[in-house]
């Protein structure tokens, strides 16, 4: 064979090689990997209580649930899990809630290695950054960031928690994987009721709001907040993304309050005092975003309610933070697009700016792969687990989606199809949707040629 034959056919085999890891597949790969050693850490000798033994697919489920930060558990942790176990647990945590890419880096720059240009990439797919510039400094500002939120939550809790353990030691353990399970918005709990104690103690459920919250706002606008209190300057302005995100965040925070509230009052809120029925309100309406955590048994909430609440957990939290769903922005921009469609208008102004019409066809395509997501996993569950009301089947796959983790306790009832089903999805929601889609489609193409237009009847 010729020597330019054999160099011609080299390169073509590097491309296809090229085309076929791309960033967002290598992402995948990454977090599988993420799941594995999770897997292993989680079975490691004097993590499981003696005598405790979990089949295969609970031991999988439990690792993919802790690595997408859902909640959804088929096991007791208490109960599962010594001291050393729950350690680890926290640990697993921190893959999903800060971010593969962003441990990596971290441990990367303790051990003073280069950032090259293909990590650079894989950080700015991980955190849905649309630039390389500054990805080295947005990791350390996020390490910095995730983990003083955590100490200081862990320090307000452990202390307030001595009246609650008899040892230091116990309020220790609990008030630090609070912390961490809120800040991460991981859904899980040493204890099986969730935070049903702490039901009348509006300073916990205050605290772990404010962690739910600081989690799921999004890293870039913590990082931007950070910015505008430590600068000076009178020109700072936030961006778009930081002032969108954080008017749909508390918009939906209201707004699910005020649902949740209005039609609880006439079912498992009737006879609570006002205060009870608003924190209780506001909690769900916070924790339905992707914290997962519940102050009282949510079976007892009406179907409207349920479906609400699903809505809720197949929204999400913000891009760029530790929660799943289509994202608060996706939800946003096409909100945004059909208030100005309606009024005869083709763009979307707002706050002073033009959104670009490829964020809207990427916050649509979104939408419809979710919504086709969550039909088809509805669908295939509803003909395995026949025993189970389909109102049920829906909030759950909305939390795996989501990421979210509240469950009308049908998890460990599920069939090994279903419980596949809801990793499926809670790997999804953790990855992104736009990363999953790359992933399936490749790298993106720019066509260097156009086809004559035309028009379309629709509607």
């Amino acid at each position: 064979m010729p020597l330019n034959e054999l160099t011609r056919r080299q390169k073509l085999l590097a491309r296809i090689r090229n085309q076929k890891l791309t960033p967002a597949r290598v992402l995948v790969i990454y977090y599988f990997f993420a799941i594995t050693i999770s897997a292993i850490l989680l079975n490691l000798p004097g993590v499981h209580r003696p005598g405790v033994d979990i089949n295969f697919i609970d031991g999988l489920f439990t690792a993919v649930s802790a690595v997408s930060v859902t909640g959804l558990s088929v096991i007791d942790l208490s109960a599962t899990y010594t001291t050393f176990g729950i350690i680890m647990f926290m640990v697993v945590l921190h893959f999903g809630g800060i971010g593969v890419m962003s441990i990596g880096t971290f441990f990367w720059l303790l051990i003073r290695r280069r950032i090259g240009l293909r990590e650079r990439q894989l950080i700015m797919v991980d955190h849905n950054q649309y630039s390389m510039a500054g990805a080295v400094k947005l990791i350390r500002e996020i390490m910095k960031i995730m983990i003083l939120i955590e100490l200081v939550g862990g320090s307000i809790l452990t202390l307030y928690f001595t009246k609650y353990y008899e040892s230091f030691r116990d309020a220790l353990l609990n008030g630090m994987f609070h912390s961490v399970t809120a800040t991460t918005n991981a859904g899980f709990m040493i204890s099986s009721e969730s935070m049903s104690p702490y039901f009348n103690d509006y300073f916990v459920q205050l605290v772990t709001m404010a962690l739910i919250v600081l989690g799921a706002i999004g890293f870039p606008v913590l990082i931007e907040v950070k910015r505008f209190l430590s600068n000076k300057e009178a020109s700072f302005r936030f961006s778009l993304f930081a002032k969108i995100t954080t008017a749909t965040f508390g918009i939906l925070l209201a707004a699910g309050t005020l649902v949740i509230l209005l039609i609880e009052s006439f079912h498992s809120f009737r006879g609570m005092q006002w205060h009870e029925a608003l924190f209780a309100a506001m909690f769900h309406s916070v924790s339905a975003r992707s914290g997962g955590l519940t102050t009282m048994d949510i079976t007892q909430f009406s179907e409207a309610t349920d479906v609400f609440i699903s809505f809720l957990m197949f929204i999400g939290a913000s891009p760029s933070s530790v929660g799943g769903g289509i994202r608060t922005t996706t939800f946003a921009i096409a909100v945004l697009f059909l208030i100005n469609f309606a009024r005869g208008k083709d763009i979307i102004q707002i706050f002073g700016r033009e959104i670009k019409l490829v964020d809207v066809y990427r916050s649509y395509a979104v939408i419809l792969i979710a919504g086709f997501l969550v039909l088809v996993s509805v669908m295939v569950m509803s003909i395995t687990e026949d025993n189970i009301p389909l109102t049920a089947l829906v909030f759950e796959v909305t939390s795996a989606f989501g990421t979210c983790g509240m469950s009308l306790g049908i998890t460990e009832d599920l069939s090994v199809v279903g419980k596949t089903i809801l990793m499926f999805l809670m790997f999804v929601g953790r990855v992104g949707l736009i990363s999953f889609l790359f992933t399936l489609g490749g790298k993106p193409q720019k066509l260097n040629y156009r086809y004559p237009k035309e028009r379309v009847i629709i509607g």
